[in-house]
């Protein structure tokens, strides 16, 4: 049973997104509510970029977990940064 806040999907994520941080391609990320999730189909990341000309080089290492979805953070309401990544695509409870 996944506990609360304790997603290995989540977790894999997570040090994924460090690493792109550490290769110079995010300069950001965040999770928020990240301690009251139970799967990766309900997070929501936020990413901004180091440049906007490393975005094709993020997604294609993001697609390595499935169901990558991305698009830009126009609502500004859970994360300033550019970005809202997901993993979500085609999910249905």
């Amino acid at each position: 049973m996944v506990q609360i806040g304790n997603v290995p999907e989540i977790k894999a994520v997570k040090k994924h997104l460090e690493e792109l941080k550490e290769k110079g391609l995010v300069s950001e990320w965040e999770l928020p509510y990240e301690n009251i999730l139970t799967r990766l189909t309900a997070a929501i990341f936020f990413l901004s970029p180091t440049d906007d000309s490393k975005l094709d080089e993020i997604w294609n290492e993001l697609e390595a977990h499935k169901m990558l979805t991305y698009r830009l953070n126009e609502e500004k309401k859970l994360s300033q940064l550019t970005w809202r990544v997901e993993f979500n695509k085609g999910f249905e409870l």
